[in-house]
C-alpha cells in the first residue's frame, strides 16, 4: 500500500480501482468489500495528495470544488446501484472501465488534435456564468456514477474531462484532480459504509500505506518529465485492469 500510494500521489489518481485489484487478487478480499474499503480509503489518501499538491501549485481550486461538489452526488447514488450487482459482474465492470480509461487518456495525450479533443491542451477554455456552472455539475455528476457505481476514484476520467473541456494544463489536472476525488470518494464511501461494505480494519490498513505514499509520491509529480507521467497515467490502471479480468477467468 505504501508504493501504490506514492504511485497514486505522482500521477494524480485516485486510485481505488488499482487497489481493489491488489485487494481482490493478492489478498482475496471479496469484491465489494475491497470496493467500499478501498473507495472510503480514498478519502484520506486523495487529502494527503491534494495537500501536498496544493503546496506545489498544482490546483484549481474553483473548478476542483464545482466538480468535486456535484461528484458527490453521483457517487452516493452509484454506490447504491453497485450492491444490486453481482460480484463477479462487479469485478469484470470494475476491470474494463480501468481499460477503458487507460485506452482514453492514452488517445488523449497522443493524438491532443483529434475532433474529439476540440481544444488544445494548455488553450484558455472560454467558460463563464451559467455554462461553466452548467458543464462542471454534468462532468461531476457523470464522473461520481462511475465511481460509486465501478468503485474506482475515476481519476483518469477526471483528468481527461479537465484537458478536454476546461483546456487544463496536464500538472494542474493531475492536482485538480487529488481535490475533485475527495468528496467522490467521501460520498461513495457513505453509501458502501451504510450497505454494510466497509472492513474497517482493512480499511486501517490500507490507509495508513496509501496516505504516506501518495503525499510523498506528489512532491515529485512537477519534477517528472511529462513523458513518464503521461505512460504512468495509462499503463497503471491498464495492467490492473487486465490482471483482474485475466485472473477471474481462470
Amino acid at each position: 500500500m505504501l508504493a501504490m500510494g506514492g504511485l497514486i500521489g505522482f500521477i494524480g489518481a485516485g486510485g481505488a480501482g488499482v487497489v481493489i485489484a491488489v485487494l481482490t487478487l493478492v489478498f482475496n478480499i471479496p469484491i465489494h468489500t475491497a470496493v467500499g474499503t478501498s473507495l472510503a480509503a480514498m478519502i484520506f489518501t486523495t487529502l494527503s495528495g491534494a495537500f501536498s499538491h496544493f503546496r506545489e501549485g498544482n490546483m484549481n481550486i474553483k473548478i476542483g470544488l464545482t466538480v468535486g461538489l456535484s461528484g458527490a452526488c453521483g457517487a452516493f447514488i452509484g454506490s447504491k446501484i453497485s450492491t444490486l450487482l453481482p460480484g463477479s459482474e462487479l469485478k469484470f465492470f470494475t476491470a474494463s472501465m480501468l481499460i477503458a480509461s487507460a485506452i482514453l487518456v492514452y488517445t488523449r495525450l497522443t493524438y491532443p488534435n483529434l475532433p474529439l479533443f476540440h481544444l488544445k491542451q494548455g488553450q484558455s477554455a472560454d467558460l463563464t456564468g451559467s455554462r461553466f456552472w452548467l458543464l462542471a455539475g454534468l462532468t461531476g455528476v457523470g464522473n461520481g456514477l462511475l465511481s460509486g457505481t465501478f468503485g474506482f476514484g475515476a481519476a483518469q476520467f477526471i483528468q481527461l474531462s479537465l484537458l478536454i473541456f476546461f483546456a487544463m494544463p496536464l500538472y494542474h489536472s493531475v492536482g485538480t484532480t487529488m481535490l475533485i476525488i475527495l468528496p467522490i470518494a467521501a460520498f461513495g464511501g457513505l453509501g458502501y459504509l451504510l450497505s454494510g461494505y466497509l472492513d474497517f480494519m482493512l480499511f486501517i490498513q490500507v490507509l495508513l500505506g496509501l496516505m504516506i505514499g501518495a503525499y510523498v509520491g506528489a512532491k515529485f509529480t512537477r519534477h517528472a518529465p511529462g513523458w513518464l507521467l503521461k505512460w504512468m497515467m495509462v499503463l497503471l490502471p491498464g495492467v490492473a485492469g487486465l490482471l483482474m479480468i485475466l485472473f477471474d477467468l481462470k
